[in-house]
């Protein structure tokens, strides 16, 4: 029994994916709607500024190098924005050197996953990171 009614919905976790390949967006979008996850995209930092300002997101994921906002910048600016000072941001990128890892840190990054991920632990780690999230408040 739950403190539910019959009737109402529970919104799915929500997810802003910031990646300029669009495989890359493909693959992970595909693997986290099986699992119920809602999943906006964006190809470069610019855009997912705007996305992440138009509606909350429960989690971000974002690539490093893209074109017209890097993902560290990102990451810096998203932090400034009401509602994401705590939100999870994973970083995805083929860059794992110590250097980038630490500039990720400072950034406000809270992971670290090198290309290509093992979709089935991401997905997971994902849906924990959400569940906790919303538990949170």
């Amino acid at each position: 029994m739950t403190d539910q009614a019959p009737n109402s919905t529970i919104e799915p976790p929500r997810v802003l994916m910031v990646d300029d390949s669009s495989t890359s967006r493909r693959q992970l979008r595909l693997a986290l709607e099986k699992v119920g996850i809602f999943v906006a995209e964006a190809s470069e930092g610019v855009e997912g500024l705007w996305r992440a300002r138009q509606q909350p997101f429960d989690l971000v994921l974002t690539d490093i190098h893209m074109p017209t906002m890097d993902g560290l910048e990102f990451i810096r600016e998203l932090r400034k924005n009401p509602g994401y000072e705590a939100t999870p941001i994973y970083v995805l990128t083929s860059d794992g050197s110590r250097d980038r890892l630490a500039e990720g840190r400072a950034a406000g990054a809270t992971a670290w996953v090198i290309k290509p991920p093992n979709l089935p632990l991401l997905v997971d780690a994902i849906v924990k990171a959400t569940a906790a999230r919303r538990r949170a408040g």
